[in-house]
């Protein structure tokens, strides 16, 4: 059973998850194209030698987070995103820098919940 505190946790991940969504579809960093299975099962830390960062959000953190959300957490113990997509994304647009400012929020968050 959720706490009240656990369930006000994932209420505001899942806002982070849907914001970060929205700004990637709202600046054309959503992709059309699903990448194969074996490039999104890479061991590496956000499967950076076989995705792009937009395609690990769109492909592995996007659904990752909303499962943990559905089946009532926990969050992670750490996250260090935001520092990720600052180094992949160029921010030299709107959508980039929505998405970087809406992972921070969501490390923040876990940082915060972590104790």
């Amino acid at each position: 059973m959720t706490s009240p505190q656990n369930s006000q946790a994932l209420a505001q991940a899942a806002d982070c998850v849907l914001a970060v969504e929205q700004a990637m579809r709202d600046g054309g960093l959503w992709h059309t194209d699903v990448p194969t299975p074996a490039a999104m099962a890479s061991r590496t830390p956000f499967c950076a030698d076989t995705l792009a960062f937009t395609e690990w959000l769109q492909f592995i953190f996007v659904p990752r987070m909303r499962e943990l959300i559905e089946t009532g957490g926990p969050l992670p113990s750490a996250s260090g995103i935001a520092v990720m997509a600052e180094a992949k994304l160029t921010g030299n647009s709107s959508a980039e820098n929505r998405v970087i400012e809406v992972l921070a929020a969501f490390d923040r968050l876990v940082e915060r919940e972590a104790g």
